[in-house]
């Protein structure tokens, strides 16, 4: 951002130099002085790189003080706990997910899914002591130690994964996640220890930053909503089918009905209609004979 800044002030002055020496073939230092101040004061450059330096102490000051909250055990799992369970709950209905609740004999991950493949165990406390330390190392052969101390915890953190809480044999899926609440250091492991990453998610180990988790919620999501949708589908399709049936007995009865008791019924009724006319009859011939 301030680079940004320092290149517009240098165009806007390069402007004006051009500007004053089309205007006049020859300028005085002092004019270009002036003209430069009056500009500086005008946009009120001042107070916006002051600005710009301020949030950019903001910015330092946070990262600072976020990477020094990764480097702490007690408040980096406060922090992952916290971070997973806030996207969980902007992202699932609280009948799809649980917080340290006890699972797979009696097993308590730091958070789970209920997916259609299973219990979904998520566990955040990732090893990133030596990571912290890497960091900190200044000399390259300590560094290389620390990274490669750090992929060895790593390992044996998402070994305790896979021992815990891939059991499908229990109730779980066949796959859980590691999550590792900060970009930069999945993307370190991406890069630096992919062959592991991937042989780990072969055995159902899935390392998941909050962005990717993110992805993954979302599908995990839609495949249980799909689920949900299929299970509607089937109940219509067995109350049509019921239906069906109950119409099937309706129709036959009522067939019956009809065509035995029915017609039976509008035969008596011509029958009676008929014997009702012919003495109709009689009684109008009797009541002309008195007549006469």
């Amino acid at each position: 951002m301030m680079i940004e800044i320092s290149l517009a002030i240098i165009v806007v002055l390069l402007i004006l130099l051009i500007f004053l020496t089309l205007k006049s073939k020859r300028v005085e230092s002092k004019d270009i002085e002036a003209a430069i101040s009056g500009t500086w004061i005008k946009l009120g450059l001042d107070e916006k790189i002051g600005a710009v330096e301020s949030h950019a102490k903001d910015i330092r000051d946070s990262y600072k003080s976020f990477e020094q909250m990764l480097r702490v055990p007690t408040e980096r799992s406060s922090f992952g706990e916290f971070s997973l369970e806030t996207m969980l709950s902007d992202q699932l209905p609280q009948d799809m997910y649980g917080i340290r609740e006890r699972t797979l004999d009696g097993k308590i991950p730091d958070a789970h899914i209920r997916s259609t493949v299973g219990i979904i165990c998520i566990d955040s406390k990732f090893p990133l002591d030596n990571f912290g330390k890497m960091l900190d190392a200044e000399d390259v052969k300590e560094k290389e130690v620390f990274k490669k101390q750090f992929i060895r915890d790593t390992q044996g953190h998402l070994d305790k994964i896979a021992c815990d809480y891939v059991c499908p044999e229990k109730g779980s899926a066949e796959f859980a996640f590691a999550y590792i609440p900060s970009e930069g250091i999945y993307y370190f492991l991406v890069n630096e220890a992919f062959d592991m990453l991937r042989e780990y998610t072969k055995r159902g180990v899935q390392v998941v930053s909050p962005l990717t988790i993110s992805h993954k919620i979302e599908l995990i999501k839609a495949g249980v909503h799909a689920k949900k949708l299929s299970e509607d589908i089937e109940k219509v399709r067995d109350n049509l089918v019921r239906l069906s049936q109950r119409f099937g007995e309706v129709d036959e009865v009522w067939r019956i009905f009809y065509r035995t008791h029915f017609k039976n019924l509008e035969t008596k009724a011509e029958e009676l209609d008929y014997a009702y006319n012919k003495l109709r009859d009689e009684f109008e011939r009797v009541s002309k004979m008195s007549e006469e």
